[in-house]
C-alpha cells in the first residue's frame, strides 16, 4: 500500500476532509433557508388554490339559489 498514487490520493483526500470540517456552513444554511422557502411557497400556492376554488364553488351554488344571478 506504499504506491505513490494511493499516497498522494490519502494526502489530497486528508486536506480535502480537513477543509470540509475546518469551512464554516454558511453555504450550507442559505440552502437551508431556499429549501424551507420554497416548501413555505408551496404550501401557500396549494392553499391558495384550494380557498380559490372553493370560493368559485359557492359562487356557483349562490347563482343558482338566485335563479342564475341576474345574468339573463
Amino acid at each position: 500500500m506504499n504506491h505513490p498514487w494511493i499516497e498522494y490520493v490519502r494526502a489530497y483526500l486528508g486536506v480535502r476532509v480537513h477543509r470540509a470540517r475546518t469551512a464554516s456552513s454558511l453555504g450550507a444554511s442559505a440552502v437551508e433557508w431556499v429549501i424551507i422557502t420554497a416548501v413555505i411557497a408551496g404550501v401557500a400556492l396549494g392553499l391558495a388554490t384550494l380557498i380559490k376554488t372553493l370560493v368559485e364553488q359557492e359562487q356557483a351554488n349562490i347563482q343558482k339559489s338566485f335563479g342564475g344571478g341576474g345574468d339573463e
